[in-house]
């Protein structure tokens, strides 16, 4: 599984950095990055969690 985020969507919340920190951080204009690669497999609950409360839809996983 991949995480990924729609740039034009995100409003730099911070949220999924918070809730999945080990997927997704902020980078330097404020907008949310998930990792390059695969989840890590322990934090595949969290980035899917990180979706979900995700305000502005920004985040899919595939």
């Amino acid at each position: 599984m991949k995480a990924y985020v729609d740039k034009d969507t995100c409003i730099g919340c911070g949220l999924c950095a918070d809730v999945c920190p080990e997927v997704f951080s902020m980078d330097d204009d404020g907008f949310a990055v998930a990792i390059d690669g695969e989840i890590p497999e322990d934090a595949v609950d969290c980035a899917k969690d990180a979706k979900e409360q995700c305000p502005s839809g920004a985040i899919s996983i595939e």
